[in-house]
């Protein structure tokens, strides 16, 4: 059996599919591994790095033609997927539109959140980095400090910061503030989440529920948020709205599976802020304003709209990401050979063909 990886089809993406640790896995296996020329060279691995686990380097066209899987990141281009001669793809594919595949395609975008699907959950492990670095970004375009600092010429504030949406990557940007030193506020639909930002050291910013229905809407679905009712959004709207005009760093992640991000931080929003604020929209659309993959300044605020932040880590993002695909081709690979349950729910949920 023969594991393939290519150089990513889309020129912004750092990340590779496969690391060093999940090469010597692979071969442990029994299972080869080839890889083209220079797929791991923007995730600072080196050729060295790949081929002392155990990759042999193959040219593109014989790795089409005889890979049974194909690792990828970001979705292949379409000349890859009509060379592709038996290979299945295994990938983060969300973003997939109108492009078919010859043969079996797995996004595991769409496993479930559920304790068996956890090693594989490509969204969380990417996430959890996304949420790391959209503090890093916002600290790029601050120009204050983020702690309090007492000095002999006197005392600096500490930031205040905002979170908005508190799934994975925003638990982990509350973490990564607070160890900075910034006073953190949070705000989810899901009250199950306070817990978890007052843990964190995090003052949860409460929204109310007037009815049953915006309550049980409010606890999600399969460990996804889901769209609230217009009444209740109305109502964090006018919440929120005060809670951004005294922060200097707002960060949104709020996301609902299948729909457009919510718009969170409104144009009026925006300018009521101080001059020097940031807004990093890593949800690309919580802010009404946002440009996406763009950097926009309005009355002296800065909107970050880069969407990849895992790619800017790509060599921790790569990692994580190997292991996440690996644990997939645990659960369809046996004695070396492609055994695919179509009927495990796993499989079924993530399936494409």
């Amino acid at each position: 059996m023969i594991v393939g990886v290519l150089n990513e089809a889309d020129k912004n993406e750092n990340r590779v599919a496969i690391s060093p640790e999940i090469i010597k896995k692979l071969n442990a296996n029994k299972i080869e591994v080839f890889v083209e020329q220079g797929c791991f060279i923007q995730a600072d691995f080196t050729e060295k790095d790949f081929t002392d686990a155990g990759a042999l380097i193959k040219k593109r066209k014989e790795i089409t033609d005889t890979a049974d899987v194909l690792l990828t990141v970001s979705i292949p281009g379409e000349e890859v997927l009509k060379d592709l001669k038996k290979g299945i793809v295994i990938g983060n594919l969300s973003s997939i539109q109108n492009i078919s595949f010859k043969n079996n395609a797995f996004d595991l975008s769409k496993l479930p959140r559920n304790t068996r699907a956890q090693s594989m959950d490509v969204l969380s492990s990417q996430a959890n980095i996304a949420g790391y670095k959209s503090v890093l970004l916002a600290l790029e375009y601050y120009k204050k400090f983020m702690p309090m600092l007492m000095t002999a010429a006197g005392t600096v504030k500490p930031a205040r910061v905002l979170i908005l949406g508190v799934g994975v990557a925003g638990l982990q940007a509350i973490a990564t503030a607070k160890r900075l030193g910034a006073v953190v506020e949070a705000s989810d639909v899901r009250p199950s989440v306070k817990d978890q930002v007052e843990s964190l050291g995090a003052k949860f910013v409460n929204v109310p529920y007037e009815t049953e229905e915006e309550k049980s809407i409010a606890e999600g679905k399969g460990g996804y948020a889901q769209m609230m009712p217009k009444s209740w959004l109305e109502r964090q709207r006018n919440i929120i709205s005060e809670t951004i005009k005294i922060s200097d760093i707002v960060i949104t992640t709020a996301l609902v599976q299948g729909k457009k991000p919510p718009v969170l931080v409104s144009e009026a929003d925006v300018r009521s802020m101080k001059p020097g604020s940031v807004i990093v929209d890593i949800a690309g659309g919580n802010c009404e304003m946002t440009k996406v993959d763009q950097v926009i300044n309005v009355d002296g605020k800065n909107i970050v709209g880069y969407q990849n932040l895992p790619s800017m880590l790509a060599h921790d993002a790569s990692i994580l990401y190997a292991k996440n695909l690996f644990a997939f081709l645990e659960l369809i690979v046996e004695d070396n050979q492609l055994k695919i349950n179509k009927e495990d729910e796993l499989v079924k949920a993530c399936s494409i063909n």
